[in-house]
């Protein structure tokens, strides 16, 4: 595997925006951008060997994509109240599509991706509260649309509603979180052309992303470009996700220089 200083890679970052148009090493995977990258670079996998710059990370993406990446994993707190096990999905859940085949009939499934702009179609929603410092869950049962009126009355007949107590994330949870996942990051991005059924890449934006920013990240919660994704089933918690659109990731940094 090829060591490289922070000034070898920019260097060899920008050799690669000269070779133009690139053949993908992946066509058709959706981690084809950054599988190309590090092929060409010589380096494994989110492996980037900076001696003693362990705090910097490589990100790839194609220009013009709405996809959306997952920042870090963080279940909400009170930690000790359980939230995902003992109430959304009892409670606020549903059957899930595969009880009663793939897993038993008592399987119950609560995935929402949420955000701070508006209320899902179940009347979930996220609430960033400066002066307590917290990012919140909120439900409403007048924000729950007329097709899932059984599924309310389902909640309501349950005891749920308002919450008693609002799932959250504190502001400093956060952003040690936060912080130990989102590196400053080399962050790539490429055009791309399909010829005679092969995928090209031209890697031709580069940007270096510094000083990973709390505020930042609260004023995107705010805007929407950052989602809350729940992902769990009775049998299995996928995690809760903090997501944001990879063309917002640079907005999340101090710092951004184009090289």
């Amino acid at each position: 595997m090829k060591i490289y200083t922070k000034e070898s890679l920019i260097a060899e970052l920008q050799k690669i925006r000269e070779k133009g148009w690139i053949l993908s090493r992946r066509h058709g995977n959706d981690g084809a951008v950054g599988n190309t990258l590090e092929a060409l670079l010589g380096i494994e996998e989110n492996n980037l060997p900076i001696p003693n710059a362990a705090e910097w990370e490589l990100k790839a993406q194609r220009k013009n994509t709405n996809s959306l990446t997952t920042l870090f994993h963080m279940e909400p707190s009170p930690r000790a109240l359980k939230f995902i096990p003992a109430i959304l999905l009892p409670i606020y859940g549903w059957q899930h599509t595969q009880a009663n085949k793939k897993y038993p009939d008592t399987e119950m499934s609560f995935r929402q991706t949420l955000h701070a702009t508006g209320a899902s179609d179940r009347g979930f929603s996220v609430k960033v509260d400066r002066i307590e410092r917290k990012i919140c869950v909120a439900f409403n049962q007048e924000q729950v649309s007329d097709h899932h009126a059984i599924w309310l009355k389902t909640v309501l007949a349950k005891g749920g509603g308002q919450f008693e107590h609002n799932p959250y994330w504190g502001f400093d949870d956060l952003f040690h979180k936060a912080g130990t996942k989102l590196h400053n990051c080399f962050f790539v991005r490429a055009q791309s052309r399909i010829e005679n059924g092969k995928e090209y890449f031209l890697f031709d934006d580069i940007l270096m992303l510094k000083a990973f920013s709390l505020e930042n990240l609260i004023h995107a919660i705010e805007l929407g470009d950052v989602y809350i994704d729940f992902d769990a089933r009775t049998g299995h918690n996928y995690g809760t996700k903090f997501r944001i659109r990879d063309k917002k990731i640079p907005e999340l940094y101090g710092e951004s220089v184009s090289i």
